[in-house]
């Protein structure tokens, strides 16, 4: 037998002529056994050393605890995870209670539009009537004189109080002529547009009927990442369809709302989203409203992994808003921001980690009289951290022109604190109402009535309320115009009308309209 300070080259080899023996040659000692004693051996060795393998399971077995049940089993896996070691796994954790909460109080919205008249779309040519016959032609009727279906689409909307108001996504009934809304109980009301806010993507709407489910508003700033919620919506018009997700991120900003002031600071989360969810209801486990579902990232149109919705603290604020004035009161520091990590930084010897970088403070803002700079790092507001400008936007939109806010930052290495009076568009602290005018440049314009574009054959326009002395009177339009576009684009509204005018400043411009007698008119000026 070798020992273990041997060392020796052992070689196993079949002998010539011999297939019953077996030789094991180890420096030239040979030891001769049978077939059947070499089998008998392997099989003593295995059971050897299985009987010393249970042995060890045995006695490492006896110093481990025993757990009666899987809930006392979970506990003990969980709490080792945390630091709070009373951490228990809710009993019986489902999502029944808060579905049975929030499902009645969701509805299903069906949005009709106008019929498309595209007559003026065709040049002439044989082409034409092909085309008429599916696309269209005056009246909204086909080749064969037949009308065409009305376009529609479908999303969802949430209850808010027992008298019929309704909140849902802008872009469920945006340009919609008819809203029709079916509640859970199968009831269908038709539905009147209160008021939208392009810049939220919140729409309130309102039906004549009282005594309806309603939800309650939860607290959007309190739920944290990997808390459980659920989606409540009409995917596909699979009506009061209940999903459950948890929340992924907060402050997410996925650059879907184009409007030049639009707030996203939306709550990311994994609950299964799709067309028809829109306006939807995101609640937390108590069915109190978190969010409004609003968009999805997908590759494909439909659910691929993430949801974003509206949070609440800014879908409440809105809503106030439109009930109470007809219009959003939008309040502005009046800066120009991007996130400390932007590329646009890189020369810029940034140090901080989080919060919104000042990048141009506009003329007679809110910013500039409290004294904040262009380079500025913007760190809290109303001392809440801000982690980026997802956040300072969310923070500042939850107030009106006129309120007061404290505005922590950080310039040249040291912290300081200003109080800035919030302001509107027009650089003014007033509130602004639905029918109120809105002055330009020495002209003032309201939105026009349905009943006045009706008469002037008019999809959109703003009505020019009077003018003084300026660049408006300087061209030759005169009180009573209804603009329609500029350059050829629609002017839906008096925002509308504004953006145009910002984004052309300095260039010329084309404004086309009609006068209250039909008389179209147009103006070149250069703006």
């Amino acid at each position: 037998m070798l020992n273990e300070h041997q060392s020796k080259k052992i070689n196993v080899r079949e002998l010539p002529g011999t297939r019953k023996n077996r030789y094991i040659s180890v420096n030239k000692i040979k030891i001769k056994m049978s077939k059947k004693q070499f089998i008998a051996g392997i099989l003593f060795a295995a059971f050897l050393g299985g009987l010393f393998a249970l042995g060890g399971f045995k006695l490492f077995e006896k110093d481990q605890p025993r757990y009666d049940t899987y809930q006392q089993n979970q506990n003990v896996r969980f709490s080792s995870l945390l630091s709070d070691t009373s951490f228990t796994v809710p009993e019986g954790l489902n999502f029944v209670y808060a579905a049975e909460v929030a499902t009645p109080t969701v509805v299903h919205i069906k949005s009709t539009y106008p019929k498309p008249d595209v007559s003026d779309a065709y040049p002439g040519g044989p082409m034409d009537d092909w085309l008429k016959q599916f696309f269209g032609g005056p009246g909204g009727q086909n080749f064969h004189g037949q009308p065409m279906p009305q376009p529609q689409a479908a999303g969802s909307g949430v209850i808010i109080s027992s008298d019929g108001y309704i909140v849902t996504n802008n872009h469920v009934v945006k340009d919609a002529e008819k809203l029709e809304v079916s509640l859970y109980d199968n009831r269908t009301f038709e539905a009147e547009l209160v008021g939208t806010d392009p810049n939220t993507d919140i729409a309130l709407i309102k039906i004549d009927a009282k005594g309806l489910p309603f939800i309650k508003y939860g607290d959007s700033d309190k739920i944290r990442v990997g808390e459980w919620v659920l989606a409540v919506g009409n995917p596909f018009d699979l009506t009061s369809t209940v999903t459950a997700g948890i929340v992924s991120a907060k402050g997410r900003s996925i650059g879907i709302l184009r409007e030049r002031y639009g707030i996203e600071s939306f709550i990311q989360t994994d609950a299964a989203v799709n067309p028809g969810n829109s306006g939807g209801a995101l609640v937390n486990l108590k069915g109190e409203l978190i969010g409004i579902n609003t968009a999805i990232a997908t590759p494909t149109g439909t659910y691929a992994g993430y949801s974003f919705a509206v949070p609440v603290s800014i879908v409440h604020k809105v809503v106030s808003d439109l009930k109470e004035y007809g219009v959003v009161q939008r309040a502005l520091l009046g800066i120009q921001i991007v996130n400390v990590n932007d590329p646009r930084l890189k020369d810029k010897d940034v140090n901080e980690l989080h919060g919104a970088y000042i990048m141009e403070v506009n003329e007679n803002s809110a910013a500039e009289e409290a004294g904040l700079k262009k380079g500025d790092v913007i760190t809290e507001i109303d001392g809440h951290k801000v982690e980026n400008v997802a956040e300072l936007q969310d923070m500042v939109a939850r107030h009106r022109p006129g309120d007061k806010i404290e505005v922590t930052f950080r310039r040249d290495g040291k912290t300081k604190t200003v109080s800035a009076k919030l302001k509107n568009l027009d650089n003014e602290v007033r509130i602004v109402r639905k029918n109120d005018a809105v002055t330009i440049e020495g002209a003032s314009f309201k939105n026009a009535t349905k009943e006045e574009l009706k008469k002037l054959d008019l999809d959109n326009g703003v009505k020019v309320v009077d003018v003084k002395p300026g660049k408006w009177k300087d061209v030759g339009i005169k009180k009573g115009f209804v603009i329609s576009s500029i350059d050829k684009r629609p002017v839906r509204n008096v925002d509308d009308l504004r953006e145009m005018l910002r984004v052309r400043k300095g260039e010329g411009i084309l404004i086309a309209g009609k006068y209250p007698d039909g008389e179209e008119a147009y103006y070149g000026m250069g703006w």
